[in-house]
């Protein structure tokens, strides 16, 4: 019982893969592994990276609706 990553071991490894998957399967294959690992990276990244800081706005001053057609309004002196 040696290392399992010998080079033989590897090649084994790819033969099974490609009689079982054949030609045209492995790059799709490879392709969303690929995609799959960096969706895991970056949403790891998101978990352990601090938020940023928020940003400041301006704010608005705040204007009331007009008031309904048919009412009275008083306005303060």
């Amino acid at each position: 019982m040696g290392d399992l990553l010998q080079p033989w071991h590897l090649i084994v490894l790819a033969v099974v893969a490609f009689l079982l998957f054949g030609a045209k399967r492995l790059p799709e294959l490879g392709k969303g592994l690929g995609e799959g690992l960096k969706g895991f990276k970056e949403g790891i990244k998101g978990i352990t990276d601090p938020a940023p800081p928020a940003a400041t706005t301006q704010q608005a001053s705040v204007v009331p609706p007009p008031p309904p057609p048919g009412t009275t309004t008083i306005e303060p002196k």
